[in-house]
């Protein structure tokens, strides 16, 4: 703030507010904010979280009630009550958030402290590391509680059901205090895998078809994962061979995962296997992304990516992952959704692989 010349920083996302903070706000169509000067930093929220916010906040807090309007801007204006340059997070607030910004603040310049924001966040601390390996050590008994649960004849809710309240407890029993909100799981079969972030439905697993685990620990904000290919007891030659063909990029991808590599240069030469084969055009998004704060309703360090148009150089102390995809359409034999997910955490001499639940065709038959 100091080298911008920012006098003040108004937070306003989930992910800041929760990293800055430690409070994770539900926002339920209100406003929440986190002000910080050179002297404080005051979360603001809404009265419907009494007391709540303060007891989770690094710093004060200052709870707003709906009995007036506009009480959320009355409280910013109490603790700015003079300012001539206020960073905000321009990537995440309305522009009708901006305009009344303006109108109550007439004679201050915003800036945009999105991207500083989130460039602090890529590195992460020692205890985040630790926290970050014990969700993906959750997520490792999220998996095995789902591929228990897998039979033909089950529907998909069931599945993820199984490992979600396998995972839950295990936050339960690992931490003295924790909050249990937010973790979830994705469980898709068949047609349904054919997308990422698709839904649990009432489908019931068929003989034959492919399956996604996804397996998804929230724990005081931070996200982890474990995502696998499976298959309800059989797969057939031409899944087979789609599959292992993944696996290989999969296992490349690991060991192309090193401190001074660029993320574009990764994708790239992912890429070439994905050529080399005929299969590149089925690749559906880029290979692995950054953890920390973040959900799969708000958050992202897209600096940390593993596509082609990032450029940023890996750097000891991120956490990334690998995760190649490849969708083959309905219409074509081998068809659905393939995918492996690995966390690593880079380190001075190359990476740390946190992911202990194991992939492939010799593990994830389910019969």
């Amino acid at each position: 703030m100091e080298k911008n010349s920012v006098d003040v920083s108004l937070l306003t996302s989930y992910h800041c507010i929760g990293y800055y903070s430690g409070w994770i706000y539900c926002s339920f169509g209100r406003r929440y904010g986190m002000v910080i000067d050179d002297q404080n930093a005051t979360t603001i929220s809404a009265g419907i979280d009494g007391g709540q916010p303060w007891r989770r906040s690094f710093g004060d807090n200052i709870v707003y009630s709906d009995w007036r309007k506009d009480n959320y801007y009355r409280t910013l204006k109490k603790l700015i009550p003079s300012a001539s340059r206020i960073a905000i997070e321009m990537d995440h607030i309305s522009l009708e958030e901006y305009n009344r910004l303006k109108e109550n603040f007439p004679h201050v310049s915003f800036v945009d402290v999105s991207k500083p924001a989130m460039t602090m966040r890529l590195i992460k601390s020692n205890e985040e590391i630790n926290l970050i390996t014990k969700g993906a050590r959750i997520a490792d008994i999220g998996g095995v509680a789902c591929s228990q649960a897998i039979k033909a004849g089950i529907p998909e809710h069931e599945i993820a059901l199984a490992s979600t309240q396998a995972m839950v407890r295990e936050i339960a029993q690992s931490f003295p205090f924790v909050e249990l909100m937010d973790t979830w799981t994705w469980f898709q079969s068949g047609q349904n895998t054919d997308g990422a972030h698709n839904p649990v439905t009432n489908r019931t697993v068929q003989p034959g078809d492919i399956l996604s685990l996804n397996c998804f620990p929230m724990i005081f904000g931070y996200y982890t994962a474990l995502e696998r290919t499976l298959f309800c007891e059989y797969a057939s030659d031409v899944h087979l061979d789609i599959w292992e063909k993944n696996c290989h990029v999969h296992r490349h991808g690991l060991s192309l995962i090193k401190p001074g590599v660029r993320c574009c240069d990764i994708a790239a030469e992912l890429n070439e296997l994905y050529r080399s084969w005929g299969l590149l055009s089925y690749r559906s998004f880029g290979y692995g992304h950054s953890f920390g704060v973040l959900s799969h309703y708000y958050g992202r360090e897209a600096a940390v990516e593993l596509r082609e148009d990032v450029d940023t150089v890996l750097e000891p102390g991120m956490v990334v992952s690998m995760e190649p995809m490849l969708t083959i359409p309905p219409h074509i034999e081998g068809a659905g959704g393939y995918r492996e997910h690995d966390i690593l955490v880079v380190n001075e001499n190359g990476t740390t692989n946190i992911t202990g639940f194991p992939f492939g065709p010799e593990y994830n038959i389910i019969t």
